[in-house]
Order: structure tokens, then sequence, then C-alpha cells
């Protein structure tokens, strides 16, 4: 008798430690399977709303930066004054960041409270879309003025006041090509090309198959290149007539 009770009480020792594993293992399988689910879910790429063209994107932050460059690393170019050994001299002066952080701002105050208060939403986007701002759907900023256009031709415009200033007033009218490849040519050339990367219409099509589109309406970069180009004509201008290209003392090419 007490032999019949010890064998039932094994197998049901047996019976609750297989259903302890079957348990155990269905768990197991549960969260393992949960956590393939969610790993591939996240892999998923969500398609943009507004797809862009990334290449020609590169082109406008690439032809940006050339020109904004060549303007605030460009030294003063003169004609010595009469009292000094005649010629052509180059100075450059530290107090060239006055104007390049002006100008600075200036895109900053675009960028930031300007659109904002405006909102003047980017090509395939909305006002609700941008304001939601999700990552990677093409539509997290507003679009104009245009940021790019306004700091591209901002910088040409600042090249172009220094270079009248220099020309005119201190050089008394002799051209000098040096620096106006420095500080319109280059600048010009690559402003355009900025503007022209930010609004191209490229045939290009996203890996979902959708057409890309401009980063900017063709209004906005005008507005951009408007507004850019005069205050940089104003900044630079005043600078040049604020700050003589010479040192003012010896030879010295740097001038604090």
């Amino acid at each position: 008798m007490s032999r019949a009770r010890h064998g039932r009480r094994a197998d049901d020792g047996r019976l609750i430690r297989m259903r302890i594993r079957e348990i155990v293992l269905a768990t197991l399988g549960l969260v393992s399977a949960s956590f393939a689910y969610s790993t591939e879910a996240s892999a998923q790429t969500v398609p943009a709303i507004a797809p862009r063209d990334e290449t020609w994107g590169t082109v406008s932050h690439v032809m940006l930066g050339v020109g904004a460059g060549t303007v605030f690393l460009m030294p003063r170019v003169y004609y010595s004054d009469p009292e000094s050994t005649v010629g052509w001299k180059g100075r450059w002066h530290f107090s060239m960041f006055a104007p390049a952080m002006t100008m600075a701002a200036a895109t900053f105050l675009v960028d930031g409270p300007i659109r904002n208060a405006l909102q003047y939403p980017r090509p395939g986007c909305t006002v609700d879309q941008t304001l939601v701002a999700n990552t990677n759907s093409g539509c997290e900023t507003f679009g104009g003025p245009s940021t790019h256009a306004f700091a591209s031709w901002g910088a040409t415009g600042v090249g172009t006041g220094i270079f009248l200033v220099d020309t005119i007033k201190f050089s008394k009218g002799r051209f000098n090509a040096g620096s106006f490849i420095g500080n319109i040519g280059v600048p010009l050339v690559a402003s355009i090309l900025t503007s022209v990367g930010r609004g191209v219409e490229s045939p290009a099509v996203d890996e979902f198959g959708t057409q890309t589109l401009p980063y900017e309406t063709s209004n906005q970069i005008i507005a951009g290149t408007f507004a850019g180009f005069f205050s940089g004509l104003l900044v630079g201008g005043a600078y040049a007539l604020l700050q003589r290209p010479s040192c003012g003392y010896g030879n010295a090419i740097f001038c604090w």
C-alpha cells in the first residue's frame, strides 16, 4: 500500500516538473518572439514625407562653406598711401571677425525666430507637419527665407562692400584682379551653386521610389538671396570704412 502511494507521488512529481518545464519553455519562446518582432519593427525605415536629394544638399553645404570662407579669409588688398612704399599691399585683419560674427548672428536669427514666425513650409510639407518635426521626414524646419541663400549671398555682399570701399576709397579707383576674384568672383559662383542646390528639382528618387523634392521654393530662395546680399553689403561696407586696410604701423602683414 505504501509502495503504491510512493509510486503515485513520484509520478505526480514528474508531471509537475514536466509542466514547469513546459511553462518555462513557452515563456522563453514568447519573450524571444516578442524581441524579434520589436527588433524587426524598429529596423524598418519609415518613408519620408518629402524626400530630398542628399547629393544636392551636400553641394549646397560645401558651396556655402567655400563662399563664406573665401570672403572672411581674404586679406584687405589696397594700393599703398603716397607716403608709403608705392604698390599693392595685402593685410589680414583680426577685426574681420566683427563682420563674420555679425553675419553669423543674422543667419541664426533668420534660421530660427524669423522662419518660425513666418511659417513658410518646405516643398511637399504642411505647417502642421513642420510643427511636429518628425526626424528624417524632410519637414523638420520651415523653408523661408532660405538660410543657405541668406548666408551665402550675405558673404558675397560682405565681399562686395569691402572690395568697393578698398578700391574706390583706399586705392583711388585702382582695380586689383586678385581682390575682385577673392571678394566677389569666388563667393558669387559659390552663392549661385548654393541656390541651385537648394532649389533644383532633381529626377532622383528615394529607396521607396518617391520623387525627391527641392529643399526650398524659388520664392524662399529669392527672399534669402536679397535679404542676405544687401545685409552683407551694408555690413561689409561699414566695416571697410571704419577699418583701414593698412595696419597703421610698420610692415606687419597681420593686423590686430
